[in-house]
């Protein structure tokens, strides 16, 4: 009987997109709660779709079981050079990337996928977030962002409510036109009755045979009323690319320590510890320069500067930057976070009091685009330290040696 299904299934899919001559990609549907839609587990591939040009190509839906992670839809995709892994059900975060011998993410001790469902936000004086946190991106916000405290009266959560958030609608698109980018396009809600109505429109994209990875978002007022928002993209790195001696290398207009702890090592901010029991994490706040159109780059790269990860987005859309430095143990989580932001990871309202709490006004939009390169030899990390180095030219980084609060709970 379930190979009979499965063969039915099989076939349907083939009619749907075949059934268009001539044939070159189709939009599919995975999720709409407008209409109740779930799709089943599937998969399709550029020969299905008549893609014959270029590098082959597929892409595959899959429902987990077991333990926090029962009923968690996972959306892989394989560039043929590269794969990675969607998870619509927490907020269209993206759980792996691997290609060759590099993988962007990281091992947390919780080795689930985590359905949000299992998470208790406001647990631990509202650092529940920390439960299913495991992905190498997730997006913080939209309402609020950054660390737990108290605002108005109202206690807002480690990193707000996105991350956790299933989507509402997920849509699979591969362009008509080469390269055939492939998109993983998803809607996520933050709406709450009386407060906030964000709508969030993303977009996870490949082109077939590249080594980079493209994020494109745009977030949406859907009020009546001008609202706050706050976003941080939460970009986690381990093993291979963190290591002892591995560097953070960006065009710094100016560095300031989060805490005192961070401030203690504000000399070595840019280079890393191995695996150290007891370290905790250190937090180190960024404003990046840019060239003119508003673009930069920065890059983490290993000990040798032969693999590395580079990360290119506008600073007009994320002026600020947050450097996380989690180098525990192994078996605890060895990470760090590379973070462009709308603002810093301090609780929003003393982000509020240093005017980096943006707003939006009813029916306005804010798009965020944010393209991640995985290097592979010495040759492209060297290009890319050259590239920041331009960014840079003769202009110099500002150190401040003392946070700007005393203290979090300020």
């Amino acid at each position: 009987m379930q190979a009979h299904l499965a063969t039915a299934l099989a076939t349907a899919l083939a009619c749907l997109f075949l059934s268009a001559a001539p044939v070159a990609a189709k939009e599919f549907v995975l999720v709409d709660s407008a209409t109740s839609i779930r799709d089943q587990d599937r998969s399709i591939s550029s020969k299905d779709l008549g893609v014959t040009s270029g590098q082959g190509f597929s892409i595959s839906t899959r429902t987990l079981h077991g333990g926090k992670q029962e009923g968690v839809e996972v959306i892989e995709v394989d560039n043929g050079r590269m794969t990675f892994s969607v998870i619509p059900t927490r907020g269209m975060n993206v759980f792996r990337v691997q290609s060759g011998d590099v993988t962007l993410g990281w091992d947390s001790p919780v080795d689930e996928i985590v359905n949000p469902a299992f998470v208790n936000l406001d647990s631990r004086n509202g650092l529940g977030w920390l439960d299913g946190f495991n992905e190498m991106l997730v997006r913080c916000g939209f309402e609020w962002a950054g660390h737990p405290g108290m605002d108005d009266g109202k206690l807002l959560t480690l990193h707000g409510r996105a991350g956790n958030t299933p989507a509402s609608k997920v849509v699979v698109v591969v362009d008509d036109e080469a390269p055939h980018r492939i998109h993983v396009r998803g809607r996520v809600d933050d709406k709450v009755f009386k407060f906030v109505d964000y709508e969030a429109w993303t977009d996870v994209s490949t082109e077939p045979g590249s080594s980079s990875l493209r994020i494109s978002d745009t977030l949406t007022n859907r009020a009546d009323y001008e609202r706050e928002f706050q976003l941080i993209y939460h970009g986690n790195f381990g093993p291979p690319l963190l290591e002892e001696g591995s560097r953070f290398v960006a065009a710094v207009k100016q560095v300031t320590p989060f805490n005192d702890d961070a401030a203690k090592d504000l000399a070595t901010w840019t280079t890393y510890r191995g695996p150290t029991k007891g370290f905790g994490e250190q937090v180190y706040n960024v404003v990046p320069y840019a060239k003119d159109d508003g673009s930069t780059t920065v890059m983490l790269r290993n000990r040798a500067a032969d693999r590395g990860v580079a990360i290119s987005y506008d600073v007009n859309a994320l002026p600020y930057f947050s450097l996380w430095k989690n180098t525990d143990t192994l078996k605890e989580g060895y990470v760090t976070g590379l973070e462009p932001g709308t603002g810093f990871a301090y609780p929003r309202r003393i982000e509020r009091r240093f005017g980096r709490v943006p707003k939006l006004a009813p029916g306005a939009s804010r798009s965020f685009v944010l393209d991640y390169a995985i290097l592979f030899d010495q040759q492209s990390v060297d290009a890319t330290a050259r590239d920041i180095a331009a960014i840079e030219g003769e202009r110099k980084t500002t150190t401040v040696a003392k946070p700007e609060v005393a203290s979090e709970s300020e």
